[in-house]
C-alpha cells in the first residue's frame, strides 16, 4: 500500500512537471513561460491594492466639499468669529481630525471657501433662467444678493478686511465675480451697451441689488424689495427702449 501511493504521487508530480494533467496548472504555467517579464501584470489585471483606490479618493473628495460647503454655512449663520474649524467639522458630520486632514489651519480652510464661494456663485450664474421679462429678469439679478452665497461672500469680505491672508483672494474673486455678473445682466436684459447710459443703468441696478441684498441680512425686507423690483424693471425698461 505504501509503495502504491509513492507511485501515484510520483505520478501526479511527473504530471505538473510536463504541464498537462492537472486542471489550472496551464494558465499558471503559461504565465510563468510568457513574454512578460517576471511580476508583470496583464492588461486587464489589477494593481495590487487598487480595488480600493478610487472609492478612497472619492470619500477624500466628498468630505473635502462637505467641508466647503459647511464652512459657507456656517460663515452665512454665524459669521466669521463663530466659524471655528470644530463648528464646521461638526456641522459637516466630520471629526476635527479629518477637518484638519484636509485644512490644517482654520486661514488653509476659508482661504478654499473663498474659492468655493466664487465658484458656487459663478455656477448660479451660468444656470440662470432666461427670463420672459425684463422685471423677470430684474427679479432674478435681485435674487442672486438675498440669497445663502450671497450672505457668506459678506461675511467673507468682513473677515478679509481684518486676514491678511483671505484678503487679496477676495479682492481679487469678488472682481472676477463682478465682471460676470454684469456680463450676466447684460445678456438677460438683453441690453445694448454701445448705446448712451445702458451701461450705467445695468451698473446702477446691479448696486441697488447689492445694497437690497445687505439690507435683507437684518430683517425680512420681501415686501419692500418687491416694488423696488418693480420699479427698477420699468426704469431699466424705458432705458433699454430709449
Amino acid at each position: 500500500m505504501r509503495s502504491g501511493r509513492t507511485a501515484a504521487s510520483e505520478g501526479t508530480r511527473s504530471g505538473r512537471t510536463a504541464g498537462g494533467s492537472v486542471p489550472g496548472e496551464g494558465a499558471r504555467g503559461g504565465r510563468a513561460t510568457g513574454a512578460g517579464a517576471p511580476g508583470e501584470r496583464s492588461p486587464g489585471e489589477r494593481a495590487p491594492g487598487a480595488r480600493g483606490a478610487a472609492p478612497k479618493q472619492d470619500r477624500s473628495r466628498a468630505t473635502r466639499q462637505r467641508l466647503l460647503a459647511s464652512a459657507v454655512t456656517c460663515l452665512a449663520e454665524r459669521g466669521w468669529t463663530g466659524s471655528t474649524v470644530t463648528v464646521v467639522a461638526e456641522h459637516a458630520g466630520v471629526s476635527r481630525g479629518a477637518a484638519q486632514h484636509h485644512f490644517p489651519t482654520r486661514e488653509d480652510l476659508f482661504t478654499a471657501a473663498v474659492e468655493y464661494v466664487a465658484e458656487e456663485r459663478s455656477r448660479a450664474l451660468r444656470e440662470l433662467p432666461t427670463p420672459a421679462s425684463v422685471y423677470a429678469a430684474v427679479e432674478t439679478l435681485v435674487g442672486l444678493y438675498t440669497g445663502p452665497l450671497f450672505r457668506a461672500a459678506l461675511h467673507l469680505w468682513v473677515a478679509a478686511s481684518n486676514e491678511p491672508q483671505l484678503g487679496p483672494r477676495v479682492t481679487a474673486l469678488e472682481a472676477r465675480i463682478g465682471r460676470e455678473t454684469h456680463r450676466m445682466a447684460v445678456a438677460l436684459l438683453g441690453a445694448d451697451e454701445s448705446r448712451p447710459g445702458v451701461r450705467e443703468t445695468v451698473q446702477g441696478l446691479l448696486d441697488t441689488a447689492r445694497g437690497l441684498g445687505l439690507a435683507n441680512l437684518l430683517t425680512d425686507d420681501s415686501a419692500r424689495r418687491r416694488g423696488i423690483v418693480a420699479q427698477w424693471a420699468r426704469l431699466v425698461e424705458a432705458s433699454l427702449r430709449s
